[in-house]
Formats: C-alpha cells, structure tokens, sequence
C-alpha cells in the first residue's frame, strides 16, 4: 500500500458563508475514494466563529470542566468532549483582536462537506476536520480527527492474531487520526494550505455512510484514566467536585477507600453507604484523628466515585 498525501493550492482566505465544499471541488482533483481533510480553522471561519470577546471569556464557553491548570494555562473538556488547550480557542491565522472557536458539531460540518461534494461531483470521498492537539505524555503537538465522515475513524483488532499467533485484545489503530496528521505534514504549519487530499487508503476503511464521526475517538469520561491533572485530581478530591474526572472502578469498594485511608486503632463501621468512625470524647487526640479520617475517607471515596457518608461518633 501507497499513499499519496497532497496539499490543495489557491484556497485563499475563508470568510463567513464560504461554501467549503464547492471551493475544494473548486481546486482540487478528486477521484472516488479520497479522503479530504479540512482544517478546522476554515471550517470555524466559514461559521463565523470569530469573536472579538476577551479570550478567557471564548475559552469559558467553550468549556465543559477544567482537566488541569497551571498557571494561565487551562486544559479542558469542551462539551463535544475534546481534551484541549484553551478549549481548541485560537488567535493565529485571525484578524489582530480576534479569537476563533471551534465548531460545535465537528462530525455535522464534516457531513456536510462531504454531502456537498457529492451532490457536485458524484464522487464518495471521506472527509476529516483536522485541529491541533498536544499528548499528556510527549512534548509537541499533532493534528487529530475531531470530525470525519465516510471514513472508519478507527480499525480494531481485537480477536485477530499478530504474526507469532498471540491474540490481539485492544490494538485499535486511531485512522482519522492518522489521516490528519499525515495531512498536516505534508501541509505544514505555516505554508497556508488547509486543505489536503489523502489517496490510496485501504478500501474497507472507506465507509459507503457517513459512519459513526470523529465522536467515536473522544473515551468516555467515565473510563478515562487521567481526566484530571495530578494537582487537580487533589483539589478535586478536597474540594468535593462531585466525582467529575475520576474514572469509575467496578472492583472499587468501600473496604478498599477504608485500607488506603489506614484508619489505624480507631473503630470503624461500616453499614451500606455510610462509614461510622468512633473516638472517644475524653481523647483529643482521637478527636483529632478522627476528624482526619473522615477527610481522607470522603476523599478517596470521591476519587473512586463511590457514594459514602462518612460520621463520626464521639463515645
């Protein structure tokens, strides 16, 4: 297998109404099966998702809960369920004062594009909405799907055998991502070209429906391992966040919250959802203790998103 990945010329600039879809039938070749991926910069100019709102008050919009923050610099969930850098809010490549936002509905945007071409070309082409991303455990940014359509977003493996016959469990290439980062190598960041074709992808991964959009690549809050930075996962679990961020665990209990808690000599109940600590009055120090625990209970109960009410008993 080949690919040939080519940036699309004399796109322009992109201003509010652009029909995308006409303007990359306008300039580029396309043949049946190819994949088209779009920046979501012309996608978000092309809505008119410029905004001359202050920058912190675009990127509180677009913010569904804080992942992690240091200093200025604020990591969050957006409410289609991306993990990004100011909530994907972008000052380069706009008017000096401006910021742009990103689509609410990447997979929409990318259907529509990919309708359009249709209904000009007769031509069934994949199509990925590509923006910037940074990797919570590498330096550097790549480009990811955040909308695709007529493209399987990605190929599982599991039940299938590597070539010394050891069953695969969760290999699962992420292809949409793929595809745009390998389009946005060949477009680089600064030589305004938004707009690239990607031919020569294998046939079964190009889907004759729209399929299920770039919205089967974003994990499920539930079972994400590191929906909060380390500080932030400790101030949520102080501050009683409500659980948000924390990944549920079936094998959790509140035996378990009660071990890592080390509760030492003081007696501790538990009926149901309710921890009882015990401490005798005339002890300060068990007062003392005893009021430590309930703290490191409630807060290892919320990290492990079980329900507990923690109290404390003076005898």
């Amino acid at each position: 297998m080949s690919l040939h990945v080519v940036p699309v010329p004399g796109i322009g600039e992109v201003t509010v109404g652009t029909d995308l879809a006409r303007l990359v039938t306008e300039h580029a070749e396309l043949l049946e099966g190819d994949v088209v991926v779009v920046t979501s910069k012309i996608v978000s100019k092309a809505l008119g998702l410029t905004s001359r709102s202050d920058r912190d008050t675009v990127v509180d919009q677009g913010t569904d809960r804080v992942v992690a923050r240091r200093g200025p610099t604020r990591i969050v969930r957006t409410w289609s369920g991306l993990t990004l850098a100011a909530a994907g809010v972008d000052a380069s490549n706009v008017e000096v004062g401006t910021v742009l936002s990103l689509p609410d509905d990447p997979d929409a945007e990318a259907r529509a594009i990919r309708h359009g071409i249709a209904a000009s070309t007769g031509l069934q082409v994949g199509v990925v909405i590509s923006d910037t991303a940074g990797r919570a455990w590498r330096v550097g940014q790549t480009d990811i799907a955040i909308g695709c359509a007529g493209l399987a977003p990605f190929e599982s493996f599991a039940g299938r055998e590597d070539v010394h016959g050891n069953a695969l469990a969760v290999t699962a290439p992420a292809v949409a991502d793929e595809v745009a980062s390998a389009a946005e190598l060949a477009s680089g960041k600064l030589g305004g070209l938004p707009v690239v074709v990607v031919r020569g992808l294998p046939a079964h991964l190009l889907l004759q429906d729209d399929g299920p959009g770039a919205a089967a690549l974003v994990r499920a809050e539930d079972d994400d391992l590191f929906g909060l930075g380390s500080r932030d996962a400790v101030v949520a679990a102080l501050g009683g966040s409500g659980g948000r961020g924390f990944p549920t665990d079936p094998q959790a209990t509140l035996a378990l919250v009660l071990d890592l808690a080390r509760p030492g000599t003081l007696p501790v109940a538990v009926a149901g959802e309710v921890v009882e600590i015990t401490a005798r009055r005339d002890q300060p120090d068990e007062v003392l203790e005893a009021g430590a625990l309930r703290q490191r209970v409630e807060s290892l109960a919320l990290a492990h998103r079980l329900p507990a009410t923690v109290v404390v008993t003076l005898a």
